[in-house]
């Protein structure tokens, strides 16, 4: 950039003696330039385009598929235990082996002091 800026003010008299031919050459070549770079770039911006339609139809795919297996569970609760023959699970706090102690003296509040 810096070369670019002492090239034009070593040639600043002969840009302010031809402006128009200045503005011709640099419009022809600026758009030359930028139509040889865009025909290069074409493949990559394709592949990048393409790169963008799979990814979404990945996150199509896993969000139909998380839809699915969002549903109720297929394996039935009612009746299966490892306990026993459809024995029912002790419910928390008590274990099977051990009696059970009765309802409290006091509720909560009342016992802490």
């Amino acid at each position: 950039m810096h070369d670019l800026i002492r090239f034009l003010q070593a040639n600043a008299a002969l840009i302010i003696a031809n402006p128009i031919a200045f503005a011709t050459f640099a419009i022809l070549f600026g758009s030359g330039g930028f139509v040889v770079g865009r025909y290069f770039l074409t493949e990559r911006i394709a592949n990048l385009e393409s790169r963008i339609a799979r990814r979404d139809d990945e996150i199509d795919a896993l969000k139909k598929r998380r839809d699915k297996t969002g549903g109720p569970s297929l394996i039935p609760v009612i009746g299966t235990s490892a306990i026993g023959e459809n024995e029912t699970t002790p419910l928390m706090g008590t274990w099977p082996d051990r009696p059970w102690l009765g309802p409290l003296s006091a509720p909560p509040r009342q016992r802490r002091g």
